[in-house]
């Protein structure tokens, strides 16, 4: 199990029910806010999932369905 949490308070956002975010289907997932720094997102499904101000630095997003998605004001740098 892989707990998301919010950038900002710590606290639980998202639950994904596997070992490891990479090829999990998370299409839709609200994640504004989500502190996702270095994480493995290889050929995740993020398609219209909220991205909003999340921490995405150093993520790796290789291969990852980013259609829809919305990155205002993510951290991607």
């Amino acid at each position: 199990m892989v707990e998301i949490k919010n950038r900002y308070t710590g606290g639980v956002i998202y639950i994904h029910q596997g070992g490891s975010l990479s090829h999990a289907n998370l299409r839709g997932a609200d994640l504004s806010h989500a502190n996702l720094s270095h994480a493995n997102l290889f050929d995740t499904n993020l398609l219209g999932a909220n991205l909003s101000d999340a921490n995405l630095l150093g993520a790796n997003l290789s291969g990852a369905n980013l259609r829809g998605a919305d990155l205002s004001h993510a951290n991607l740098f």
